[in-house]
């Protein structure tokens, strides 16, 4: 029989950090600022439109690292995963005056890293990012979909 568990509650026993000099990455969601995550998405080209129930959702269903400046959030990265074969990582994106730093690279490998997310394959799609992935192993692979939403993003 399975038990409902609260997210704070599992948040609290399995949280994860890493620092690099002034930033703090960890996956406490007790630490998230949505506000801040919203955003974020909202300024990048595939979450634009996307409304802010659909991103807590989405949070609410995924391994999340957050980025910290100062105690301020300035960075996110999203995995969906069945924790065993297969994570689709999404939604990376580093403020853009943090930018430059390496930060995002930083982060892919952190939750690559992350004992929830060493799944058998990691996934991923990208329009412009796509040096960047490869550095860390990723390759570029034809992929289906099945949406009735247009991606123009994908199609630029």
């Amino acid at each position: 029989m399975s038990q409902c568990v609260d997210v704070k509650t599992i948040a609290r026993k399995r949280a994860h950090q890493w620092r690099r000099g002034d930033y703090l990455l960890t996956d406490d969601l007790r630490r998230l600022d949505l506000d801040a995550v919203c955003v974020l998405l909202r300024s990048t080209y595939w979450a634009n439109d996307r409304p802010r129930s659909v991103i807590e959702k989405a949070i609410r269903h995924s391994v999340c690292l957050n980025l910290f400046h100062d105690g301020r959030q300035v960075g996110f990265i999203r995995g969906v995963t069945d924790h065993a074969t297969f994570t689709w990582l999404c939604d990376v994106i580093v403020h853009p005056d943090h930018r430059g730093k390496g930060l995002g690279k930083w982060m892919v490998q952190c939750f690559l890293e992350h004992p929830q997310l060493q799944t058998l394959s990691h996934h991923l799609c990208t329009r412009d990012a796509h040096a960047l992935y490869e550095s860390l192993g990723f390759k570029r692979i034809e992929a289906m979909r099945r949406s009735d939403r247009p991606m123009p993003f994908l199609l630029a």
